[in-house]
């Protein structure tokens, strides 16, 4: 099993989702570093409304869904969302992914994997809507 650290700065969360949720597939031990500086593309007003709007269909009787406040759950919940997390498979996928906001001491002198490209859309830090909402 090989360990894959990936650096959300700059890059986009759906491509970092989809690449780390398709390495645990694999049977990689995925870990996300830096999900605060990672970006969401869109309008800002839109993404800060539709993450808000998502937030407030939680409270209620219904109890659900349960949108975290944190980036580094946000980022997990964005992973978890490109699995089969209620089968096996998907479950212990899952359980191979870890993310941090920042850089723990003991992955800052590894080999990270970059997913950043250069954005000519709109972007908002994941950091910014998991305060924001």
């Amino acid at each position: 099993m090989n360990e894959i650290i990936i650096d959300a700065k700059d890059g986009v969360v759906g491509r970092i989702a989809s690449f780390a949720a398709k390495q645990a597939l694999f049977g990689n031990k995925i870990i996300v570093v830096n999900c605060n500086h990672a970006l969401l593309s869109g309008r800002r007003n839109m993404i800060l409304e539709q993450y808000s709007q998502m937030r407030r269909r939680g409270k209620g009787f219904q109890k659900g869904p349960i949108v975290p406040r944190n980036a580094e759950k946000l980022m997990k919940r964005t992973i978890r969302g490109m699995l089969e997390y209620t089968q096996k498979r998907g479950e212990d996928a899952l359980d191979r992914v870890l993310c941090y906001n920042e850089t723990p001491k003991e992955f800052e002198s590894a080999k990270k994997i970059s997913l950043a490209k250069e954005m000519r859309v709109k972007t908002v830090k994941l950091g910014e809507v998991a305060k924001i909402i």
